[in-house]
């Protein structure tokens, strides 16, 4: 059986490559791309529950189709931390703010136009169907799952994102592609999130480097594998 824990960093690395490469989100200030207008997209073809997909160059961003040309998905977001200004909160997430809010693991449930959902991308509809055959829920279940989760929430690279939110909603089921679903495998993820454990391991490396030297392709993981799931977490 393979070791779990490279796999995890593997894909954390991979994900935190992602985040350094975003596609620039609008913003209020100038030098960004302005977010396309209304009426850019038909909403005829969507219903309400409908998961909507949007491929980016290199990320995918997954949201609930609410009905009314709203969308409901997790993003990662500083400001409702630092902020309880809703008119300024409910601005559409600026890179800034989404690179703070994963540093500080923390997003929103929010309710966006399609507009400002899909930023110009093409959308998918119900794509993901495919990997979930006989778990779709009804399309009002789907779409009141999403309602009742509007909100700040914690956010994690692995294990809360918007691929969790979205399968929750339309399919009561964790992501197939991550590792674990909100409240699934508890002893795992905390074990793995347990920052005493990453500290523990953090210092065991630390330590042996003094005593046996530097060895980066052994004391180098026993540091960066920890400390880059404690971030996930």
């Amino acid at each position: 059986m393979k070791n779990p824990v490279p796999q995890a960093a593997s894909l954390l690395l991979e994900k935190l490559m992602l985040l350094v490469h975003i596609r620039p989100l609008p913003a209020g200030s100038g030098g960004e791309t302005p977010a396309p207008a209304p009426g850019y997209y038909d909403t005829s073809c969507f219903k309400r529950g409908d998961l909507l997909e949007v491929p980016r160059t290199l990320f995918i961003h997954f949201g609930i189709y609410l009905g009314e040309n709203r969308v409901a998905h997790l993003m990662p977001d500083i400001l409702p931390v630092i902020s309880s200004d809703r008119r300024q909160i409910q601005q559409v997430v600026t890179n800034k703010r989404l690179i703070l809010g994963v540093i500080a693991r923390t997003a929103s449930v929010r309710v966006d136009t399609v507009e400002d959902f899909a930023y110009g991308g093409s959308i998918l509809v119900n794509h993901m169907d495919r990997l979930f055959e006989d778990q779709v829920l009804g399309s009002e279940e789907a779409a009141r799952r999403a309602e009742k989760l509007v909100g700040t929430t914690a956010y994690s690279l692995l294990w809360n994102n918007c691929e969790h939110f979205v399968t929750y909603c339309r399919y009561g089921a964790r992501s197939p592609g991550s590792f674990l679903f909100y409240s699934g495998e508890p002893t795992v993820k905390m074990i793995i999130r347990d920052q005493r454990s990453v500290l523990a391991s953090v210092l065991v490396g630390l330590a042996s480097i003094v005593c046996l030297g530097w060895a980066p392709s052994t004391t180098l993981p026993t540091i960066l594998i920890p400390f880059f799931l404690w971030m996930a977490g």
